[in-house]
């Protein structure tokens, strides 16, 4: 369970990084095949902001997770419930701001509720 959870947060920590670097890098979307139409009703012109706000936020807590994991921090737990509770309410924002959903949200919100309920149980069993 334990090497599952820090599997899962490594995971979501490198891509939403790596997708918000590349976001910035090539705001128009096109290496991720996200067209600008997508954010036609939103406040954003180009996916840089968008971008930037994925690494840092979602790529930042689940970086803080792994890191807590790897020093076996007794926070740990805390900080991987806090990055899968991140994540799902990223994915929700997102379905909220562009209006639709992808095959790719409903993976991530099904990932980031599997990361919080796996550390919730063993951040409770730690405290037994």
């Amino acid at each position: 369970m334990k090497s599952f959870l820090f599997l899962s947060i490594s995971f979501v920590a490198l891509t939403s990084t790596l997708s918000g670097i590349i976001m910035m890098s090539v705001p128009d979307g096109v290496i991720l095949n996200l067209p600008l139409t997508l954010l036609k009703d939103t406040p954003f012109k180009t996916y840089f902001l968008p971008g930037l706000l994925l690494a840092v936020i979602v790529g930042g807590t689940n970086f803080i997770a792994v890191y807590y994991n790897l020093i076996v921090h007794p926070k740990r737990y805390n900080w991987a419930m806090a990055a899968g509770l991140v994540l799902c309410i990223w994915m929700l924002g997102q379905i909220s701001l562009f209006n639709a959903i992808f095959w790719v949200d409903v993976v991530m919100i099904l990932i980031g509720l599997m990361i919080f309920l796996i550390a919730y149980q063993l951040r409770g069993k730690m405290l037994v």
